[in-house]
């Protein structure tokens, strides 16, 4: 199992010293580290922008009247077979996008302990078809052109 998949009741909520220190001089940086998040995701985001045009792509939608940390960058593709070929021949090219979490009602606690109402379709839909862009502070720019250039091939094909 993943790290991010949801498998019993409970969680382990105290963090070790080492993290906590981590996250203490992160939350110091928080301002720049998320004004360095926003321009590397605003870069994506104008990169893509043709590809969405063309129907190709989807990309993440921001409400006018919200603002957003930059958490990700992903891309909304036409299927599953898609986004899985994609990942595969952006590895090929040194890049590692990634599949979103699995969706908290299809994890094997989920199962278990959940209730959902209704199908799931658009969940699982858009689970099955999203996926994240690299996005780290250290991403510089010349790796972003590279990204994007692999991303503008590969989507051509």
């Amino acid at each position: 199992m993943d790290k991010y998949t949801w498998v019993d009741v409970g969680s382990s909520y105290l963090p070790s010293d080492l993290i906590a220190a981590f996250l203490f001089a992160q939350m110091e940086a928080s301002s720049d580290i998320t004004a360095r998040r926003l321009a590397i995701w605003n870069a994506y985001h104008d990169a893509f922008a043709a590809l969405e045009r063309s129907g190709t792509v989807r990309r993440p939608v921001i409400p006018g009247h919200c603002r957003h940390n930059a958490h990700m960058h992903y891309l909304l593709l036409s299927s599953e077979g898609r986004r899985r070929r994609f990942i595969a021949d952006m590895k090929k090219t040194g890049i590692h996008p990634v599949f979103h979490y699995v969706p908290l009602h299809d994890s094997p606690a989920g199962r278990r302990f959940a209730r959902v109402h209704g199908g799931m379709d658009v969940t699982n839909d858009v689970s099955a078809r999203l996926v994240r862009m690299p996005l780290w502070i250290g991403l510089e720019p010349y790796i972003q052109e590279v990204i994007r250039r692999s991303v503008d091939e590969l989507m051509v094909n």
